[in-house]
C-alpha cells in the first residue's frame, strides 16, 4: 500500500513532516570515509616504509586543517578532504615504529569492535537499552577475575586507569568509613594513604580530587630497581599511627610507567592484614603478564588485594580506552559506595531481572562499552594467543637489551624485568669524557635532541624523561605484535644515525 500524503504541519517556523537527514548522502559519506579509513590508516599506516607522522608546528597545523566552524555546512567532497587532512597529519600509533607511550599498534578485531559500538552508540548503564554489552561486560570482568586468581568478585570498566585508581581509594574509604558518603569529610578523620615512591601521578590527582589532599599520601622509599621497600612501608604505618592519623589504604604498583617495576605484593599485603589496610594494585600496565603462564609471577601474590586496576587497551592493544577496576569483595560493596538510585533508571519494578542494571555501581551516568573491544579480540585470538602476545613483547625487549649491551654508545640504566627498556645513548664526542657534572650536564640535552630531529624526520617515536636524579634517557616500551626484530634494530641505527653528529 502507499501511503497517502499529509498536508505538512508546521510548529514555530519548523516543518515537522517526514525526516530532513539527507540518508541516501549520509551513508555514501559513511561508506567513502570507512574506504578512506582502511587505505590510510589500516594498511597504510601499519607499513614501515611510511612516517610515523608528518611533523607540523601548531600555528602552521591550524591552517592547513580549516579549524573553523562557518554558518554553512560544507560538502561531502571537502569533509572527506579533511578526514584526509586528518589521518596525514595524526601521528601513527598503530605504526610499527611507534614507541611512544604504554599502547601501540593495531588490532583489528578491536577495531572492528569499536566501529560496532561507534554505529550502535550504546550507554552501558541498564540492561533494557545494552543487553548484550551488559552480558559482555559481566564475562570479560568473570575472566579477569579468574586470572588474578579469585573465586569471586566485582568490577567495572571505566575511563582510564587514573580513574580505576580513585574509583578503588574511594571504596577503600568507604569501606574504612562509610558515613563519608552522606556526611562528607568534615566529621572524617585525618585519613592517610601509602603508595610507591614510583607511583603513577594519578594518585596524588585521586587523593585532591576525593579531599583527602596530597599530603596525606606517604610515598615509600624504592630500592634500586623501583620496587616499593616493605620495610620502608611498615615504618611509615608505625609513625602515621604515632602521629594520630587514620591509615586506610596501601597502592602498590605491577609495571611502573618509567622502569617498569613490580612491587612485592606478598610481602606487602602482609603489612596490610597486620594494619587492616586495604590493598589496591594499580596493575594498569603490568596486568596483562597475567595472561602469560611464563611472566605471570611477577605478580606473585596480586589475589591477596582487595582490588586492581588492568588495562587490556596496553599490552593487550584492547584500544583505548578499555580499563577495569576488580574488587574481590562480593557483597555489593561497589554499589553502596557508588549508588543514588535515580528512579528514572534504575526501577525496581521492571520486568525482568534488574540485578543486570549494573550502572549505580559507576559513577558515570552514560558508559562507553569498552569491555566488548577486549571481549572480541580475546574471541579471535583465545587465551594462547593474548598468551603470545605477552611473551612475543617480552621476548623483543629481551632481544633489544642484548643489542644495547653490544654496541658502543648504549648504556642501559637497568636491566628491565618487563618491556620497559630505558638507556642512554652517548654520542661519539662523550664518550671518552670522564662521568662527572659536565659529562651528565651534556648527555641530558642528546635524548631531547634526537626526539626532535626523529619526530620532524618522522621515522620513528620514541619516549625520554629524566627520573629521580638520573639525567634524560630514552624508555623503549614494546606492545604490538606488528613489531619485529628489524624493528629493534632500526631503532639503535636511526638512534644512531641522528646523534652520532652531537
Amino acid at each position: 500500500m502507499i501511503p497517502s500524503k499529509k498536508n505538512a504541519v508546521l510548529v514555530d517556523g519548523v516543518v515537522l513532516n517526514g525526516p530532513t537527514t539527507d540518508a541516501k548522502a549520509g551513508e555514501k559519506f559513511v561508506e567513502e570515509a570507512c574506504r578512506l579509513i582502511m587505505e590510510e590508516v589500516v594498511l597504510k599506516a601499519t607499513d614501515v616504509n611510511e612516517k610515523v607522522c608528518e611533523w607540523r608546528p601548531p600555528e602552521q597545523l591550524k591552517q592547513l586543517l580549516d579549524l573553523e566552524m562557518r554558518d554553512s555546512g560544507e560538502p561531502p567532497h571537502r569533509l572527506l578532504e579533511l578526514c584526509r587532512d586528518v589521518i596525514r597529519y595524526s601521528v601513527k600509533t598503530n605504526h610499527p615504529r611507534f614507541f611512544n607511550q604504554l599502547y601501540a599498534g593495531l588490532d583489528y578485531y578491536s577495531l572492528v569492535a569499536r566501529f560496532m559500538t561507534e554505529a550502535l552508540n550504546p550507554s552501558v548503564y541498564t540492561y533494557e537499552v545494552s543487553p548484550v554489552f551488559l552480558l559482555v561486560e559481566e564475562a570479560v570482568l568473570k575472566k579477569m577475575i579468574e586470572f588474578i586468581g579469585w573465586k569471586e568478585g566485582d568490577g567495572i570498566f571505566n575511563p582510564g586507569g587514573s580513574v580505576s585508581n580513585m574509583y578503588a581509594m574511594n571504596l577503600a574509604r568507604y569501606k574504612y568509613c562509610p558515613d563519608i558518603k552522606e556526611k562528607g569529610l568534615s566529621g572524617s578523620p585525618r585519613l592517610i594513604l601509602f603508595t610507591s615512591a614510583e607511583c603513577h601521578y594519578s594518585m596524588k590527582k585521586a587523593a585532591s580530587f576525593l579531599g583527602i589532599g596530597t599530603e596525606n599520601v606517604c610515598f615509600v622509599e624504592t630500592d634500586g630497581r623501583g620496587k616499593m621497600i616493605p620495610e620502608e612501608l611498615e615504618k611509615q604505618v608505625w609513625q602515621a599511627r604515632k602521629e594520630g592519623a587514620a591509615p586506610f589504604l596501601v597502592c602498590a604498583t605491577s609495571g611502573t610507567t618509567v622502569l617498569g617495576a613490580f612491587d612485592p605484593l606478598d610481602e606487602i599485603a602482609d603489612i596490610c592484614e597486620r594494619h587492616g589496610l586495604w590493598l589496591h594494585v594499580d596493575a594498569s600496565w603490568g596486568g596483562s603478564a597475567l595472561m602469560s603462564r611464563k611472566h605471570r609471577k611477577l605478580l606473585h601474590g596480586i589475589h591477596r588485594a582487595d582490588s586492581v586496576a588492568w588495562n587490556p587497551h596496553k599490552m593487550l592493544m584492547a584500544g583505548i580506552q578499555c580499563c577495569a577496576l576488580l574488587v574481590k569483595d562480593k557483597s555489593d560493596l561497589l554499589k553502596k559506595c557508588y549508588c543514588a538510585k535515580a528512579s528514572y533508571l534504575f526501577q525496581q519494578d521492571k520486568f525482568y531481572d534488574v540485578s543486570y542494571d549494573t550502572g549505580d555501581k559507576s559513577i558515570q551516568c552514560s558508559r562507553r562499552p569498552d569491555a566488548f573491544k577486549f571481549w572480541m579480540t580475546w574471541k579471535a585470538l583465545g587465551t594462547s594467543g593474548l598468551e603470545e602476545r605477552v611473551n612475543r613483547a617480552l621476548a623483543l625487549s629481551r632481544y633489544l637489551v642484548d643489542e644495547i649491551k653490544k654496541r658502543e654508545g648504549f648504556k642501559l640504566l637497568l636491566e628491565p624485568e618487563y618491556a620497559n627498556i630505558c638507556f642512554w645513548y652517548i654520542p661519539p664526542s662523550l664518550r671518552e669524557m670522564e662521568e662527572g657534572p659536565e659529562f651528565w650536564a651534556k648527555l641530558n640535552l642528546v635524548a631531547p635532541a634526537i626526539k626532535e630531529r626523529m619526530v620532524k624526520k618522522g621515522s620513528l617515536m620514541l619516549g625520554y624523561q629524566p627520573h629521580r636524579g638520573k639525567v634524560n634517557f630514552f624508555r623503549q616500551v614494546v606492545i604490538s605484535p606488528q613489531v619485529s626484530r628489524e624493528d629493534m634494530d632500526f631503532l639503535l641505527d636511526e638512534i644512531d644515525l641522528l646523534g652520532k653528529d652531537m
